[in-house]
């Protein structure tokens, strides 16, 4: 089990709700904030943020490599270009995590790089968020398992082999907290590629715990999510669309989030526990079930038979399973039309 901001992460516990910061700020810190203090009113139990730079992420060069033409949102722009306008300023972040921590809120981030490592410990951060285009980089990851802090891993572009490189690299350094969030790393992607299924799946195969990085629109797969055994969800969050920015196309504005969280947690309500114990509500309930009664009146000595003794509502007869074993027996007494079948009226 998981701890991360004093809050369990397991079975047991209700889902970790994460809001994803990213670009969701137009470079403006009060935008920002106010985006915090809404994401608590939403329901989420932390905000993410994210620790690079265009030059720490990649370089300015024009060529084709770096051009984005793989029919995302973002085609027609250069990489550096794109994570410029997209990065949250080094300098805003230790005041955004004192901010946070007083709305209540856990604050982490996800490291692009080791410098961005070093940072974030600088700020005492409580865990760690490895992003999807971040998984294949080994060494990173091992730098950052080795502060020994909860390392959340999104799988969005990974195969099951590199998946294992990941979890391995966390184990390597002694590093044992490691979670596993299912992800499609399409922006935004489709419902019906969410495939919730590999979650358990990937729950049994590594051994750890796991959830959810969404990007598709809406609360649907958030709260099926749940039942799939996802125990942190992350979402993009905005505060109001009209910011713009590159992410702005699949965040959850505060209403939409709100709406996700009531439906996450619903759904942990509705998945409740394995239960076949009879409460007071399924006794009152099986008083609609049906039962073996008296439909015609009978006389003392008069055999039972299918048109005076029949299964119908409600339950307060014997049971229907019984109706064989009446019908070779005979009344043991004179029994009134609408009368419950009982042991006693049968000879």
């Amino acid at each position: 089990m998981l701890s991360i901001g004093g809050k369990n992460i397991g079975e047991g516990n209700p889902a970790f709700i994460i809001a994803e910061l990213s670009a969701n700020h137009g470079h403006d810190i009060q935008i920002a904030k106010k985006t915090i203090k809404a994401a608590k009113e939403a329901g989420a139990d932390a905000i993410k943020l994210q620790t690079y730079t265009a030059d720490t992420i990649t370089i300015d060069c024009d060529n084709e490599y770096f051009q984005i033409d793989n029919g995302t949102i973002w085609d027609g722009r250069t990489l550096h270009n794109l994570y410029e306008e997209a990065h949250t300023p080094w300098e805003w972040q230790g005041e955004l995590m004192e901010y946070a921590q007083k709305q209540g809120l856990t604050c982490f981030s996800s490291p692009f790089d080791p410098t961005a490592v070093d940072f974030l410990e600088e700020l005492n951060v409580p865990a760690y968020k490895i992003a999807s285009f971040e998984i294949t980089d080994i060494p990173l990851i091992e730098y950052v398992a080795s502060k020994g802090k909860p390392v959340i891993i999104s799988t969005g572009i990974a195969t099951i082999g590199e998946i294992e490189e990941a979890v391995e690299a966390c184990k390597r350094v002694g590093n044992e907290q490691v979670a596993l969030l299912k992800c499609t790393s399409a922006y935004p992607a489709n419902i019906e590629d969410a495939n919730l299924a590999t979650i358990p799946n990937l729950k049994e195969t590594f051994q750890v715990e796991v959830g959810l990085s969404d990007h598709t629109r809406g609360t649907v797969v958030p709260a099926v999510s749940v039942a799939m055994g996802a125990r942190i969800i992350e979402k993009h969050f905005i505060l109001d669309k009209s910011i713009g920015g590159p992410d702005a196309n699949f965040s959850l504005n505060k209403e939409e989030f709100k709406a996700m969280v009531e439906a996450v947690r619903n759904a942990e309500k509705a998945i409740g526990t394995i239960d076949y114990k009879q409460t007071e509500k399924k006794k009152n309930s099986r008083k609609f079930a049906r039962s073996l009664f008296i439909v015609k009146d009978v006389k003392a000595g008069e055999s039972f038979t299918r048109d005076n003794v029949r299964s119908i509502r409600p339950g307060n007869g014997m049971a229907p399973k019984y109706l064989e074993e009446v019908l070779e027996k005979k009344a043991s007494m004179d029994i009134d039309k609408g009368t419950p079948l009982d042991w006693k009226y049968v000879h």
